[in-house]
């Protein structure tokens, strides 16, 4: 009994060990930023590995908020994330309402969300049709072509089938049509997996950069991932972007401005996630087997 418990706080010790140095790697990346983005450029050039500022400075980030461009490009990224959310929302929990009810055609629909899931049209039938539609140029481009993802659907659809039927019975016979029986039992009952979707959705709208990169031509649309681009990966943190100057003021290094702008572009999504932590838990565990 002795030499069991012994094993047991062994592995325990072991476990928590590994757990300690994953979470130690996971959070060294961000320590990096933020004490490269608050350190002076003597700290950075004259430290290998810096760990720890030490002569504080925000010139990085006064800097980069001075630029009408980053700043224009952080509110166009949270309008698109906002309301691409709702959109992603209305439309996938409404149609997964709508298949997991007993209609006509519901085969039919269903492979074509399935066909859809398993072959996309590609970028130029897409482009095409953005374009046919006037969208180019235009946040909605960011947000209509993607207002459904089918696996998403797919899954709701199927927590929407485990809900017990007769609640929905019970609300037929009280005279509750199907909208008031969507508004008021399924989605009070739905908010773990409309949650954890959201942040799925959320975090697709913020980190998305290809289709900005596609359809707006015009840079003071632009989003902070493809102003991230510009800092980051082209270098320009003194150049012109659209004939708008991206930072006005007399620069600080160029690896300080790239670190703090990295930060700003990621700190919005940690700090919406402890909002959600409580029903996230129990949205991830929608695919799982019941006992």
């Amino acid at each position: 009994m002795n030499q069991k418990s012994i094993a047991e706080r062994l592995f325990n010790s072991v476990n928590i060990g590994l757990l300690l140095l994953i979470s130690a790697l996971m959070l060294f990346p961000f320590l990096y930023l933020f004490s490269v983005s608050f350190s002076s450029y003597e700290d950075f050039l004259g430290s290998r590995l810096l760990l720890w500022p030490s002569n504080w400075t925000t010139d990085a980030y006064e800097y980069i908020w001075s630029s009408r461009t980053f700043r224009q490009a952080l509110w166009t990224t949270s309008l698109v994330t906002v309301f691409g959310t709702l959109v992603n929302l209305f439309f996938t929990s409404t149609m997964a309402y709508a298949l997991s009810r007993p209609i006509i055609g519901q085969r039919s629909v269903m492979f074509m969300v399935v066909f859809s899931l398993l072959f996309s049209a590609g970028m130029i039938p897409t482009y095409l049709v953005v374009q046919a539609t006037g969208l180019l140029d235009s946040i909605w481009s960011l947000i209509l072509p993607v207002a459904i993802a089918p696996f998403n659907l797919i899954v709701i659809r199927q927590f929407f089938l485990n809900i017990p039927g007769e609640m929905i019975e019970a609300g037929i016979v009280d005279g509750a049509n199907d909208l008031q029986i969507f508004y008021k039992i399924i989605l009070p009952l739905s908010k773990p997996a409309l949650a954890a979707f959201s942040l799925f959705y959320a975090v697709t709208h913020w980190n998305n950069y290809f289709a900005p990169i596609l359809y707006i031509n015009d840079s003071s649309k632009w989003t902070i991932q493809v102003v991230l681009r510009q800092i980051v990966v082209v270098g320009e943190t003194t150049g012109t972007l659209g004939g708008d100057n991206m930072f006005a003021a007399q620069p600080p290094p160029p690896e300080t401005i790239q670190m703090a702008a990295i930060l700003m572009a990621t700190l919005p999504i940690l700090i919406v996630y402890p909002f959600l932590q409580k029903h996230f838990a129990k949205g991830v565990m929608l695919g799982a087997v019941k006992g």
